[in-house]
């Protein structure tokens, strides 16, 4: 008995002394970082929203961490490309992801390569693009309840324009519609720019899409904005209402925003000093200036709020595929 106690307190000392070798390890890794070059994937074109965001931020924080980042594009697969990649990278913090439509494209495709919920650590916001809904100022519409009478006066008569199936576009579309409780068709695009000059031509009944490309065309009066889908007024025309202001339910916001993500297992130092040092880029006047010009508003989340944040994100995303029945693909 003596001897087995002796084994197996040389078992446990053993044991001890290998964990407290691998958590040095781990932390003398994490006091390193950044030793080496970061990448930042974009699983979005140059240009699009998200790479440009990303582009401002990141550019910042590289300057604080005294590293070099480099942000590589990764389109295809609406995002999911890029997205697994990042996935399927090491957990050192070398890989990160720059991206905010996990949580549709989890609901879109049956089959992805990644675990949206699991595969991925959510670190911070860097900020929400609120979307407007829009329509011909020849439709006589003034409100968001305007629309949604001419909706219910004619069912299923009514259409509106998206960037493609699955983009912000399409989802916060149908949103409120699923939220106001009426039918329209969906007629998808290959992109915003011909999505928004369709409504303008008066050949879409309305869209819900970006300021960036919609808020010239607002200010010459070509197009009517009758609410914004976000939880406050966006500063850029602040007396549009918000689709909450207009009568409809929370669930009748769609939050396009972007964010970055890391690998799972990444090392909780690595992953609180990326959220800290994106923080603190995210404050700074030049870069806030900056995204303020791309439409951006903040999003004060701490990793933990911001967690909670994608999860019901992820949920909502869910429960609209299902209930607007958008065929999955």
């Amino acid at each position: 008995m003596k001897a087995y106690d002796r084994l197996r307190g040389a078992m446990l000392s053993a044991a001890v002394l290998i964990g407290g070798a691998a958590m040095l390890v781990h932390s003398a890794a994490a006091q390193e970082w950044p030793a080496r070059n970061i990448t930042v994937v974009v699983p979005l074109g140059a240009g699009s929203a998200s790479d440009v965001i990303a582009r401002v931020v990141m550019d910042q924080v590289a300057k604080q961490l005294g590293a070099t980042i480099v942000v590589e594009n990764r389109p295809g697969a609406g995002g999911t490309i890029g997205a697994n990649m990042v996935a399927k990278s090491p957990p050192d913090g070398y890989t990160i992801l720059a991206y905010g439509a996990l949580a549709s494209a989890n609901a879109l495709y049956k089959k992805l390569p990644f675990d949206a919920l699991n595969d991925f650590i959510p670190v911070i916001a860097l900020g929400q693009q609120p979307l407007v809904v829009i329509a011909p100022p020849a439709r006589g519409w003034k409100t968001l309840p305007d629309l949604i009478a001419a909706a219910k006066a004619r069912p299923g008569a009514l259409n509106y324009s998206s960037a493609g199936v699955g983009s912000a576009s399409h989802f916060g579309a149908e949103r409120i519609r699923a939220s106001a409780g009426f039918d329209a068709q969906h007629i998808p695009f290959k992109g915003a720019a011909e999505a928004v000059s369709e409504v303008v031509a008066g050949r879409i009944d309305f869209s819900v899409q970006l300021f960036a490309t919609t808020i010239s065309l607002l200010r010459d009066n070509q197009l009517v904005a009758l609410a914004v889908s976000a939880d406050k007024r966006t500063s850029i025309m602040p007396q549009v209402p918000t689709t909450i202001e207009a009568g409809l339910p929370a669930n009748s916001v769609y939050p396009f925003y972007s964010a970055l993500f890391v690998p799972a297992n990444t090392p909780g130092d690595i992953v609180a000093r990326l959220e800290r040092e994106t923080a603190a880029a995210l404050r700074t006047p030049t870069v806030h200036a900056q995204l303020a010009q791309l439409g951006v508003e903040p999003m004060a989340m701490n990793r933990e709020q911001f967690t909670k944040f994608f999860r019901d994100d992820v949920a909502a995303n869910l429960e609209l595929v299902k209930i607007a029945k958008i065929p999955t693909q």
